[in-house]
């Protein structure tokens, strides 16, 4: 599949904070009175790319809105997704990997675009946006909030070594073709000092990025599972301000994604 870049103007993160009135929230700590309950979440993956001269602007959106609230009560789950594709063109982006590439292509395939491009932002599986169009990111919320989700608990995680270990459940009405459970274990805060490519020059920070995506359990009923992930080296010997873990419910072939939780590492 082709890729291309769409350029895209100053960042919209004030206006859509002002059009949604998003509120601060810390989603992995809630209190006892949302344990049982927990709160309507959306997920907005971003593909984005270091060596992308329009990404900066989105990934300063994705700063914006991610870990807030709306007035509708859906909290923002924000993930940033690095492709590989913008590495051919003189800066390699040492946040990208395959699979979010792959991911993003099957992404295009069935939402029938007739090439990738950077940024994209896409809601809850179900809607793709040039992430500037910050009214039709109010309209993907919006819709988002009236349709039926899972309730995705995530009851532990913590990491020894190189493993993560997650213990969860999901509840609600799975859908017939059963759904597919993604973890994917995210940085809060990194940054990149870029010498090469469209960027160079520039140090450039982004929030909730994937370092790795996992899909660890399907399900066609409710059911709660214990899984242990492999997390390659690398990334767990890299200097972090932080981690969190996102897991999220989605069902088959990339469709719908039906629930989503967070939890600080």
């Amino acid at each position: 599949m082709q890729q291309r870049t769409i350029l895209i103007a100053v960042p919209t993160a004030s206006l859509v904070v002002g059009l949604i009135a998003l509120r601060a929230q810390t989603p992995a700590q809630p209190n006892q009175a949302d344990q049982k309950s927990q709160p309507r979440a959306v997920l907005v993956e971003l593909f984005t790319s270091e060596g992308c001269l329009s990404c900066p602007p989105a990934d300063a959106l994705l700063r914006g809105i991610d870990g807030k609230r709306t007035d509708y009560g859906q909290l923002i789950v924000g993930i940033s997704e690095h492709v590989t594709y913008w590495n051919q063109v003189g800066w390699s982006d040492p946040f990208s990997a395959p699979a979010y590439t792959e991911r993003q292509n099957t992404y295009g395939a069935r939402l029938g675009l007739d090439s990738v491009y950077t940024p994209q932002m896409v809601i809850n599986g179900e809607e793709q946006i040039v992430d500037s169009d910050s009214a039709s990111l109010l309209r993907a919320l919006q819709k988002e909030e009236h349709r039926p989700q899972l309730d995705i608990h995530i009851a532990s995680a913590s990491i020894s070594g190189n493993m993560l270990m997650v213990d969860f459940s999901v509840d609600g009405n799975v859908p017939g073709q059963g759904v597919d459970i993604f973890a994917v274990l995210a940085e809060d805060v990194t940054s990149s000092n870029v010498l090469r490519g469209e960027n160079s020059g520039r140090t450039l920070s982004h929030v909730s990025v994937a370092r790795s995506m996992t899909r660890v359990a399907s399900f066609k009923t409710a059911a709660e599972q214990s899984v242990h992930i492999p997390v390659a080296k690398s990334v767990m010997t890299r200097p972090s301000q932080g981690r969190h873990l996102v897991l999220f419910a989605q069902t088959t072939g990339l469709g719908r994604v039906l629930g989503v939780d967070i939890k600080t590492l």
